[in-house]
C-alpha cells in the first residue's frame, strides 16, 4: 500500500505564516513568550503521543524541545504551505529517534493535520518511528540510524552555497551521536568548504540510552574539538529561549558554526529529568497526569 505524503492545515499555516511575520517586528521578549508557549505545547502533545502508541523516545524529545521550538518558532525560514521553497532553509533532525518531537512541532505549524498524530507509530502510518521525507512535508531526509543526518546538512549547505540561495542549514545532534565517525568527516567537510550558513546544534544532555557519554566514550574538551576542526563554537543554554534565538539568529562569519547545548534529558518532568531509563521508556496512565500537571505550571 502506497502511504502519501501529508499535506498542510491550510488554516494553522496560515496562522504560523502570520504569526511569524508579526514577530519578526515584536519585541525579543514577545519573540521569547511565543518560542516559551511553544515549547510547552509540543512537550504535552508529545507526551500524549508517545502514551498512546506506547512507544517512543521521550527523554531526547524533552531535551531537544526548546531548540526545536526556538527553531520553528522564530528562526527558520520555511513557509508549511510552501513546503519545497527551494529558498527555504534546511533543518535535519540528525537524531531521528527524536522524531515524536519534530512531528508535534511541524504539526503545530501546520505542515500536516495535528489529528495525524494519533496514528504515530501505527502500521502504514506517515508518521513512522523516524522522520521520512516522502511521507512527512517539512523533513528534508529520512534519519534514525545515528550519524547519516549531518553529512547530508552539509550536503544542503553545500548546494545551498553553489546554488547561491540564500538558504541557511541547520542539523540537530545527539550528543551520542558524536560517537560515530561519520559526523567528523562531515565536520572536516564543513569547515574545508567554508560553509558559513551551516549550522550544527549539539544536544548535550550527557546520555546515550542506558548510560552517561562520558561513562560510555568521553566527548570532553567538546569546545576543543569543534574548534580544532576549524567551526565557530557558541556554548549556550539548552532550554533558556532568549539564549537559544541569540546564538541560533546569526549565522557564521566565515566558518560554520557549532552550537552547544546544553540540556537536561526529559526536560520540564521531574520524575524524568537526567534518568538515563527514559531513553525509551513510556510513561503509565497516572505517571502522564504527572507529568501533564508539571508541564500545564
Amino acid at each position: 500500500m502506497d502511504i502519501q505524503m501529508l499535506k498542510a492545515d491550510v488554516p494553522v499555516a496560515q496562522n504560523f505564516v502570520r504569526r511569524r511575520g508579526r514577530l519578526s517586528a515584536a519585541p525579543v521578549s514577545e519573540v521569547v513568550a511565543s518560542v516559551q508557549d511553544l515549547a510547552r505545547r509540543v512537550r504535552m502533545v508529545d507526551l500524549e503521543m508517545i502514551s498512546r502508541a506506547g512507544l517512543g523516545h521521550i527523554g531526547g524529545d524533552y531535551s531537544v524541545a526548546d531548540i526545536l521550538a526556538a527553531l520553528y518558532g522564530a528562526v527558520l525560514n520555511v513557509d508549511p504551505l510552501d513546503p519545497h521553497n527551494p529558498d527555504r532553509d534546511r533543518f535535519v533532525l540528525s537524531k531521528g529517534h527524536s522524531a515524536g518531537c519534530l512531528y508535534a512541532t511541524l504539526a503545530d505549524c501546520g505542515f500536516f493535520p495535528a489529528a495525524e498524530l494519533a496514528t504515530f507509530a501505527q502500521a502504514l502510518s506517515p508518521l513512522n518511528g523516524h522522520p521520512n521525507r516522502t511521507k512527512v512535508p517539512g523533513v528534508e531526509t529520512n534519519t534514525g540510524p545515528l550519524g547519516h543526518g549531518f553529512p547530508v546538512a552539509v550536503g544542503c549547505a553545500i548546494a545551498a552555497k553553489l546554488s547561491g540561495r540564500p538558504s541557511r542549514t541547520f542539523v540537530v545532534l545527539g550528543d551520542g551521536e558524536l560517537q560515530e565517525g561519520s559526523n567528523w568527516e562531515a565536520a572536516m567537510a564543513g569547515a574545508h568548504h567554508r560553509l558559513s550558513r551551516l549550522t550544527a546544534v549539539i544536544d548535550r544532555n550527557g546520555l546515550q540510552q542506558g548510560a552517561r557519554t562520558e561513562d560510555t566514550n568521553e566527548l570532553e574538551p567538546l569546545p576543543e574539538k569543534w574548534r580544532s576542526f576549524g567551526w565557530e563554537v557558541r556554548l549556550v543554554d539548552g532550554h533558556d529561549h532568549a539564549q537559544l534565538l541569540k546564538v541560533l539568529g546569526r549565522p557564521g562569519t566565515e566558518r560554520p558554526v557549532c552550537v552547544i547545548a546544553k540540556t537536561v534529558k526529559g526536560k520540564g518532568v521531574s520524575f524524568m529529568e537526567d534518568r538515563p531509563e527514559w531513553h525509551h521508556k513510556v510513561p503509565t496512565s497516572e505517571q502522564v497526569t504527572t507529568a501533564l500537571e508539571e508541564l500545564e505550571v
